[in-house]
């Protein structure tokens, strides 16, 4: 059975459940949560997008993305991930901000979502899923940046929206 995701209004308030396939089709606002994980030397861990992704594949993008799941809560959905694609048990983590967009993906496909943006810090080194993940390396937040604005479509949307208010809030440079 292909897996749920929580409709959402404006203000993240649950409105039923659909298919995340037809949620991407229909350009349906749901709820989504992206984590970042710094270690100590205020590098962020990056994944690179498995190859068999339905939309992004092969594209760099912040350490962990997914939907909450009927029931769950966004911390819990939040350290359920980072488990399963990347391998790592990061117990805190932190609700920095959210914001919504809509952009479209290709294959048909568009993000709509409502997101949820979390940090959190380990010097583990990440065992992750090949399922989900086909590469990652911890980056410096300088050259990141000036990597994005040299190669844009090496990342994820969502990703290049969100990365210059996380390093503002982290207050690293």
């Amino acid at each position: 059975m292909e897996d749920q995701v929580i409709l959402v209004d404006v203000h993240d308030a649950p409105i039923g459940l659909t298919g995340k396939l037809e949620a991407h089709q229909k350009a349906l606002l749901h709820r989504a949560v992206s984590v970042f994980i710094f270690n100590s030397q205020q590098q962020l861990l990056l994944q690179k997008r498995a190859a068999d992704k339905y939309h992004s594949a092969c594209l760099w993008t912040n350490t962990v993305c997914t939907h909450p799941k009927p029931g769950e809560s966004n911390s819990d959905a939040v350290r359920r991930r980072l488990k399963e694609e990347m391998g790592l048990d990061v117990q805190e983590v932190t609700k920095i901000f959210d914001f919504t967009y809509l952009e479209k993906l290709g294959n048909e496909l568009t993000e709509h979502e409502f997101d949820h943006v979390f940090i959190g810090f380990s010097d583990d080194l990440p065992l992750p899923n090949a399922d989900e993940v086909s590469d990652f390396r911890f980056v410096d937040v300088d050259l990141l940046r000036n990597e994005i604005k040299t190669n844009p479509q090496n990342y994820t949307v969502w990703f290049r929206k969100i990365i210059d208010r996380v390093v503002s809030e982290m207050n690293f440079r």
